[in-house]
Parts: C-alpha cells; sequence; structure tokens
C-alpha cells in the first residue's frame, strides 16, 4: 500500500547549499526527553484506563489461566525419576575420560576458567590481541581508516548538496502503513528528481505547509526553510528541512505544546507531584488546540508569525508561531473544515471551505462580524483565490465542479450569492486545482476520476475551456500544484494514491503551447514534447532490466519499484475527511 496525500514546492534559494545533521546536544536530548515523557504519560493514562475498565474481566482470566496450569502441572509433579549413583551414561564417560590419549588435555577441567595458569599468565593472554581492538577516538588516527574517512565525507557532502538551481517537492506519503515525509530534489536542468532524505511521522499527513521560518520559530525576522504538517492527530509538528535524520519536531503545535507546559509547572509544585491527576485526551473542541485531525494549513505571507489551521473538530484556529500557542479559535462553519486560503492583498482576509457546502471570507480581526459566505452544491475539496485578480475565488466540490465567485457580489446569505461561472469539470470529485502564478487564466484540476486535465480561463466570465486531459499514471489525484518560480512556473506537480510523483513540464505540451502560444517561452534545442519527470528508482541486480514500461522521466521507471494502488484505503479517506 503506497498513497501520497500532499504536496507542496519550496521556492528556489530557501534550502540550505549543505543540510545539517541532526546532532544530539544536551538542548535536544532535554527537549526530546520532554516530549517523550509527554507521550509517555498519555500512554500510562491509556493503560490505567483501560486497567480500571476491565479490572474484573482480568481477574477471572488470571483465575482461569491458574487453574489451567495447576491441571497441567500436577501430573509432572507427581512422577519422581530416580537418580542412580552410576548409570550408563556416566559409565561411558568416565572410561572415555580414563583413556591414555585424553589425560594429557585434562578434559575434566576443561570448563573451569584459567585452569592451569598463574596470575600473570592469565593476565597476559587477556591483553594478548588489545592492539586489535584499539579504539580511536578520531577516524583521522586509525591507520587503517586514513584518507577513506576524508573521501566519505566528501562522497557525503556532494550527496547532501542542494543547488540554487534546484527545487524542493514536499511529498506527504503513507506506505506499507508507515507514514513518512519524502523531501523530492528537481533538478530542472537535467530533468532529474531523487528523494534527498525523509522525515518519519507518528500519524497520516493529510496537510503540508511551507514556511520562510527558522528551526527557531521565535527568531521571525531570520529566514529559513521549514514545513508544518498537519496529520490524523490534532497536532500540528514543524520540522526543519535544512536538517537529516531528525528523530522529533522543532515545534509541536497543539495539546502536546500545552501538556508539556503544564508538565513543567507540576515539576515546581510539590503538591501536584504527590498528587498527580489522571489526563485525558479532550474531545471537546477549545480555543487552545485542535481535538480532531488537521486538513488543512495557510501560512501568511505578509505576516510570517501567523499561521490558520482547518480541523475535522469544525474549527479554524489561528496560530501565533513566535510563541507555538494558539492566538484565536473560530467557528464559521457547522461541519470538518477542509481547505483554507490567505487574501493576497488584505493580509487578514482568510477564506475557508467546509463539508457544510459553504465558503466563508471572514477577517481575522473581527472574529464576531458576520462575513460573506457562499453556497455550493456539494461539499467543498478546496479553495482558492486567484493570484492575477484579488476579486475572485475559486472553489472545487466533491461533485466534480469547479465555481468561480466575485468577492464583490458576496452576501451573508449562501443561497443569494451567484457564481460568475460553474464548470462541470470531472465526474468524480476535484481532489485538487491550482491557478498557474505566472500565466493568468490558466487552470488545472486534479481528479479522483484518475485524470489531470488543464484549462483555459476566457476573459469576461465566459468560463474556461479545456485544453488537455491525460492520465499521468499517479491513481486518484490527490495533489495538483504548480512551481512557485518564474523560471520553472510552468513545471506542475502531481501525486496521488499509486505512490508516485510526477512532474510534469506543461510549456511543452503542443495543446498549451498553441493556446498560451504568446506567454510561454521558446523551447530550447532538443527539448522533448510533454517533458514529464517521475522518480526513477536504481534497478535490482537481481532483477530484468526489461521490465520498465518506459513512463515517467523517459528512460523507464525502477523495475524494483512496485506501485501498488491503495483504492480502498484512498476511499476510506476520501469519505471521512
Amino acid at each position: 500500500m503506497s498513497m501520497i496525500t500532499a504536496a507542496k514546492w519550496v521556492p528556489r534559494g530557501f534550502a540550505a547549499p549543505f543540510p545539517t545533521r541532526c546532532t544530539l546536544d544536551d538542548a535536544e536530548f532535554e527537549r526530546i526527553m520532554a516530549l517523550t515523557k509527554v507521550a509517555l504519560e498519555e500512554a500510562k493514562d491509556d493503560l490505567r484506563g483501560a486497567h480500571e475498565d476491565s479490572e474484573e474481566e482480568e481477574a477471572k482470566q488470571r483465575q482461569v489461566e491458574e487453574e489451567r496450569r495447576a491441571n497441567t502441572l500436577a501430573p509432572i509433579r507427581s512422577v519422581h525419576v530416580p537418580l542412580a549413583a552410576g548409570n550408563v551414561t556416566t559409565n561411558r564417560v568416565r572410561e572415555r575420560y580414563n583413556d591414555d590419549d585424553l589425560k594429557e588435555y585434562d578434559l575434566e577441567h576443561y570448563d573451569d576458567e584459567g585452569a592451569g595458569e598463574t596470575d600473570e599468565e592469565r593476565a597476559g593472554s587477556i591483553m594478548r590481541n588489545i592492539d586489535e581492538v584499539l579504539y580511536h577516538k578520531s577516524n583521522h588516527d586509525d591507520p587503517y581508516l586514513t584518507g577513506r574517512a576524508e573521501d566519505d565525507e566528501e562522497e557525503e557532502q556532494e550527496e547532501l548538496q542542494i543547488l540554487a538551481t534546484d527545487n524542493l517537492i514536499l511529498s506527504a506519503k503513507v506506505e506499507d502503513e508507515i507514514a513518512h515525509l519524502e523531501v523530492y530534489v528537481y533538478e530542472d536542468e537535467s530533468d532529474n528528481l531523487y528523494v534527498h532524505h525523509d522525515i518519519m511521522l507518528p500519524a497520516i499527513p493529510l496537510a503540508l505547509e511551507w514556511l520562510d521560518l527558522p528551526a527557531n520559530l521565535s527568531d521571525t525576522n531570520t529566514r529559513g526553510n521549514t514545513v508544518a504538517i498537519g496529520s490524523m492527530d490534532p497536532d500540528i509538528e514543524i520540522w526543519d528541512l535544512d536538517s537529516v535524520d531528525c528523530i522529533y519536531p522543532n515545534a509541536v503545535l497543539g495539546e502536546r505544546n500545552v501538556t508539556m507546559a503544564g508538565m513543567a509547572e507540576e515539576a515546581t509544585d510539590k503538591k501536584n507531584k504527590k498528587k498527580k491527576k489522571k489526563r485525558k485526551r479532550s474531545l471537546v473542541p477549545n480555543d487552545a488546540y485542535h481535538v480532531d485531525a488537521v486538513l488543512s494549513l495557510a501560512a501568511n505571507r505578509q505576516h510570517r508569525n501567523l499561521m490558520a489551521s482547518a480541523s475535522a473538530d469544525k474549527t479554524v484556529k489561528l496560530w501565533d508561531l513566535s510563541t507555538a500557542k494558539c492566538a484565536k479559535s473560530y467557528s464559521y462553519h457547522t461541519d470538518k473544515v477542509c481547505s483554507l486560503a490567505w487574501h493576497q492583498t488584505e493580509s487578514t482576509v482568510l477564506l475557508s471551505g467546509s463539508y457544510d457546502r459553504t465558503i466563508v471570507a471572514a477577517d481575522m480581526r473581527a472574529p464576531a462580524a458576520n462575513p460573506p459566505r457562499w453556497g455550493v452544491e456539494s461539499d467543498v475539496e478546496m479553495v482558492r483565490w486567484d493570484p492575477h485578480d484579488a476579486n475572485y475565488l475559486y472553489v472545487s466540490t466533491e461533485g466534480g465542479c469547479v465555481h468561480c465567485h466575485d468577492v464583490r457580489n458576496a452576501s451573508p446569505n449562501p443561497a443569494a450569492a451567484r457564481a460568475v461561472w460553474t464548470l462541470q469539470a470531472h465526474d468524480e470529485a476535484v481532489s485538487s486545482f491550482d491557478i498557474n502564478p505566472i500565466i493568468p487564466g490558466f487552470l488545472v484540476t486534479g481528479s479522483t476520476d484518475r485524470t489531470v486535465k488543464l484549462w483555459n480561463i476566457q476573459p469576461g466570465g465566459q468560463g474556461p475551456s479545456m485544453v488537455i486531459s491525460r492520465n499521468l499514471d499517479v491513481g486518484k489525484v490527490f495533489a495538483t500544484t504548480f512551481a512557485p518560480d518564474n523560471e520553472v512556473g510552468f513545471r506542475l506537480a502531481v501525486a496521488g494514491s499509486n505512490g508516485k510523483l510526477q512532474v510534469w513540464d506543461t510549456s511543452t505540451n503542443p495543446f498549451v503551447r498553441q493556446v498560451f502560444a504568446q506567454r510561454l517561452p521558446a523551447l530550447p534545442d532538443g527539448a522533448v514534447e510533454d517533458r514529464l519527470v517521475g522518480l526513477q528508482e536504481k534497478d535490482d541486480e537481481d532483477e530484468d532490466e526489461d521490465e520498465g514500461d518506459g513512463e515517467g522521466n523517459g528512460e523507464g521507471k525502477g523495475d524494483n519499484y512496485d506501485y501498488m494502488a491503495a483504492e480502498y484505503e484512498a476511499d476510506d479517506l476520501i469519505e471521512e475527511y
């Protein structure tokens, strides 16, 4: 089972040229111990509750087990086997030891340590091979590793290096019931896509948001490279993308953070130390943290310390990243909130879509105001502002439609708001869509019907016309996103239920070039039309080299990579969240 639930581009120039290996210093060790203690306390509370609820049942089981063991051992205890002073086996061994040829070996004292040796001889035998196991503090001091360690370090640095012309693509992946974040490096000039490193996650990831903040979130004046991850767990984890082999996230937004603060207070209170109260995970929505799965994240690019999150607990929360605390909680919807988007110019206006089939554009500074709303025919899948005209917003639905609304025609009554145009884009849910940041009117939609479609939005409210529809062999499409940089703004990352990530250079497609001819760059000499770059796995020596099907990056996908569509898992995920 392999599935990619979300994908996100990282702009060029933010990744460190040489990511560092995570080192476990004293401060990091104390932080990990604090996080581990929180998890341990939660596990103890769960275990204590399970014991309390099933104490009588466990007592009955113990009694039955004791009776069964007693009945099993009773006949064994009644059997007495006398030990003869000299049985046949013992006599044969003695006869063997009496052999004159074996006497010189003293086999009767073979198991005695140091038999026949003086203390000096015994000490000499212990230290005889000490030179062979000599430990050197540094590999440079080891004569057997001289030169090899330096070569290994240089090779490792080269493998970790990220060029200024490289893009990172973040992929939230579930594979064989293991959740992790894969950090891809996309080399546009050489048509190369590979996994740089990955991060193990405790729960299935559902939402990704890249942050231009350093690992130390309190330093909002410094540029960094981090990612916020929302998952089936209500906590939001923030990881440093410039560190490799990290064990725990750099920050946690949610109940774990609140619990850690509470435990720190208890440590200073002797009374609370003696009387520990049982902690239980709250299931009631509150103003401090989410209590259900986090379905969407949106970072405010103008106010870098602010990030919004949407949850299945029907609330939207605004986080102050500098303090890792919730600044405000909003309840604009009556069902799960699944998508968020900040306005480009009005930096305090947040767009939210919900399974209650409404879209809200609320000013976060006025939580008590009645914000404008729009209604749609089915559950909302995704919402976006038009990056080229801030007066328009787009909504995709579970029914396969895409709606365009003019914010100037907003109304507090969702039924009274009329769409500028409505497009029946797919037969199934439009799980993802994006608007190209470089070309106005260039729209892409991805659906659970396994197709990706490119659209040209006609000016004057005439609605979009389809340019091309393709099946990129990623299964049910869960992520479609354009690259953020001008140089690679036509590159489209697509991922889905097959666990594959494909990068499609849409500027090489003849139909796209025909429609957007005036706005596309000229193709370089030798360019291949419909350039599609996928992950190429290394072939195993035992595998046949003719199994590739020629798709992906033009050289065939990896022979040892088994792409299995987890359709039942994807269906369950879509149905519930």
